[in-house]
Order: structure tokens, then sequence, then C-alpha cells
């Protein structure tokens, strides 16, 4: 069998109900000011990174500490740890793809993902500007992924991938039905190959596993896992 590539969302997704931006406002006392950003993004008033240069000019304090205790505090899916184990051990590949800054997101890293790419800020404490060029859009999610199947040699076919929301959109537009909805809004689930709500990685990620393998998977609401991970 070809190994596959599975491709994570970070926020609302690996990051239940947040954002990493979220916690970080929540941790340095910017909450009013990130959220005065996040509408004017909704409103179409921003973009990516016009959200990013705001909340870099916000965080001009930020230092590591506060971010690994943010990072340890978040409310993550539990089983993220075994779904990679698992990747691995299948010989396959795990990839984050995310709009959120890397100095936060490539902390997974530790956690057993496999590549992570998300938007390029400074190093913190910032000192260095922030180059809008490093920041990303969803439509970025579709040239990552493209791109990390030509590297790794995965057809199309093989790779799922696991959102939820619009962000994610354009790369589930782009996969068809091995793509997975996880806590996802309506918009989303509506393009979606199937769909889990629920706490546990491990559940969605075996629905995943039966999307690849050509199983039926309805959609799900925290329900048991679809064919366990000796699916496929």
């Amino acid at each position: 069998m070809t190994p596959a590539l599975h491709v994570f969302d970070m926020d609302g997704t690996l990051l239940r109900g947040t954002s990493a931006s979220l916690r970080i406002a929540e941790a340095t006392g910017t909450v009013s000011a990130v959220a005065e950003l996040e509408a004017a993004f909704v409103a179409g008033l921003i973009d990516t990174a016009g959200f990013a240069v705001g909340v870099h000019r916000l965080w001009s304090g930020l230092t590591s500490s506060t971010v690994a205790a943010v990072f340890a505090g978040a409310p993550w899916l539990s089983g993220i740890r075994e779904v990679c184990a698992d990747i691995r051990r299948r010989g396959e590949r795990s990839l984050v793809v995310t709009l959120s800054p890397d100095f936060f997101a490539s902390l997974l890293l530790a956690e057993g993902v496999d590549e992570v790419v998300a938007s390029r800020f400074p190093a913190v404490p910032f000192v260095a500007p922030i180059d809008p060029a490093g920041i990303l859009t969803p439509a970025d999610k579709v040239r990552v992924v493209s791109s990390a199947l030509f590297r790794l040699g995965v057809p199309l076919s093989r790779c799922v991938a696991y959102g939820d929301s619009l962000s994610d959109g354009p790369l589930f537009a782009h996969l068809g039905a091995t793509t997975v909805a996880v806590n996802a809004d309506a918009r989303l689930r509506a393009v979606a190959g199937a769909a889990y709500d629920g706490d546990d990685l491990l559940a969605a990620y075996a629905i995943g596993r039966s999307l690849l393998s050509g199983a039926s998977a309805a959609p799900v609401d925290g329900a048991e896992p679809v064919g366990g991970l000796s699916a496929e």
C-alpha cells in the first residue's frame, strides 16, 4: 500500500474551540485588541498579513517562556501523540499547516508531528520586524500540501486532511472526499468527506483512515471511531 500524508489544521482542530492568537492574547492582556483585529479580518478590512502585523505589534514583550506555558495549558485534543506514532509506524507522514505563528505551532514537533508549516514570525522576544510575505493565507494550504506530496512521492488520493473552518476550504476542495471536518462549522461540513465532533483525535483519525481505504464513513457526532486504528 502506498504511504499516506495526513494533514492537520491547528486552530479549532487540534486546538479545540480556540486559537493560538486568542490564547496568547489571554496570557498577555491583549484580548480586546486582538478581538478588534479579528473583527477587521472578518469584515475584510485586513488580510492575514495585516492581522499578523497587528499582533506582532501588540506582543512586543512576548517571551518564549510565556509561549511554552500557553502551549502547555491549551485545550488540545487527546490522542495527538498516539496518532502521530501510528502514522510513523505505518511509514507515513504527518503535517500541520496553520496560518498561526510558527513560534507557537512548531512546538507540535515535540508531540510527534513530522513537519509543521506556519506563518513565519521573528523569534520571540520580537526584535526584528515581521515580513508580511511569510504570512500564510488559506490558499497557501493547497500550495504547501501539493509541494509536500510531490516531495514525498505521495499521490493526491493518499492524502487526508483534517480541519474545522473556511480557512480549510480551499484544501478540502482540492482533496475532495478524503477530508474530515473536525468540530467544524456547517460550511466546511458541507464540503467534507466526513465529520467528527469530540475531543479525541484518535476517533477523527480512524475516520480519515477509513476514507483512505475507501470505506464508508458517515458524519458522526462524538461516536466511536469508524473502523478502528487497524483500518486499512
